[in-house]
């Protein structure tokens, strides 16, 4: 009987143990690591550079929904938005948040001194005091910049070039964008070089924008320069079809300007350094700390001219910068 009572206590021990064994070790399995993905534009707007994000997580060794969840947090052009939600993913304490535009990265940094955060951003890192250095980056912050305002005079020289007559331009700035400054102070120093008068326009909404090309009428403005912008990279088509309308020859950093039928664009792959990102993103999501990771630059620059647009705007593209061209659009 005694012995009945003990195998019958064994066996329930033993039965409790299998049961606990499991739930220990599920327990013990480290927690799914989530990216917070932190972004000026709305998603509709970013769909290309978001695939290639998720390209370069992939080349790093993770997919989202298999070993990693991505929290993502959209200001939909609205920057006043972005310290909000930056703290808001702070407060659900991601693993890592990846800022894409300039003004997320720059409420990622006002948000956390901990979290690690991989940036993309167009203008200088250092000169915008996100990190120390390009190759000692120190603190939380690292990842890849392009050359898009370091070439901002080039992108005015080139459209000197295509409109030699002009001498009044307009460079269009976001005043929402806190590098708008910086953007503004050498573009009016190139201008100054080419003998140019330039005038400094300002938009941040959608209205503003068609304000904007009305004036430039009145002040007689031969060609303009848009600055590069993530609220004006999400209005491509809007900003393609006005400068066709108010017939005004217009240069952009991005590829997706020429592609929606404006003039010319002058600039980086977007996509390239969208894939760093993602690659930069996994290479912390393993341990890498911030510090140690120099910030990548993208250097490669490519000329888009569209030729139905110059037609449009009676335009003879001169042969020299045909020649140049990394792509023609027929």
């Amino acid at each position: 009987m005694i012995a009945t009572l003990k195998r019958r206590q064994f066996i329930t021990l033993l039965g409790g143990a299998a049961v606990a064994w499991p739930l220990a070790a599920r327990a013990q399995r480290p927690a799914t690591p989530v990216v917070g993905y932190l972004n000026s534009r709305a998603p509709s707007d970013s769909v290309t550079a978001l695939a290639a994000f998720h390209h370069g997580l992939r080349e790093a060794g993770y997919m989202e929904g298999h070993n990693i969840a991505i929290e993502y947090r959209w200001a939909e052009g609205q920057y006043d938005r972005l310290r909000v939600l930056a703290a808001d993913l702070v407060r659900r304490q991601v693993t890592v948040i990846t800022a894409t535009t300039n003004p997320a990265t720059l409420a990622a940094k006002a948000a956390t001194a901990t979290i690690p955060v991989v940036f993309f951003t167009g203008d200088d890192p250092v000169t915008a005091g996100l990190v120390a250095s390009l190759n000692r980056p120190g603190g939380n912050l690292t990842g890849v910049t392009t050359l898009n305002v370091e070439v901002g005079p080039k992108r005015l020289q080139l459209l000197h070039e295509l409109v030699p007559a002009a001498t009044i331009f307009a460079l269009l700035v976001n005043p929402g964008n806190p590098f708008s400054e910086i953007l503004s102070r050498d573009a009016e120093a190139a201008a100054r070089a080419l003998g140019l008068q330039l005038h400094v326009v300002r938009a941040s909404t959608e209205g503003e924008l068609n304000a904007v090309f009305a004036s430039l009428v009145q002040l007689r403005v031969g060609a303009l320069f848009i600055g590069n912008d993530a609220f004006f990279a999400s209005r491509s088509e809007q900003l393609a079809a006005l400068s066709l309308r108010y017939a005004v020859p217009t240069i952009f950093a991005y590829h997706e300007f020429a592609a929606a039928g404006g003039l010319m664009s002058y600039g980086t792959d977007l996509n390239d350094a969208y894939r760093l990102t993602g690659v930069y993103t996994g290479r912390i999501l393993k341990g890498a700390k911030p510090a140690d990771l120099p910030v990548q630059q993208v250097t490669k620059l490519e000329l888009i001219l569209n030729l139905k647009a110059a037609r449009a705007l009676g335009l003879t593209v001169p042969l020299p910068l045909l020649g140049r061209a990394d792509e023609v659009i027929e």
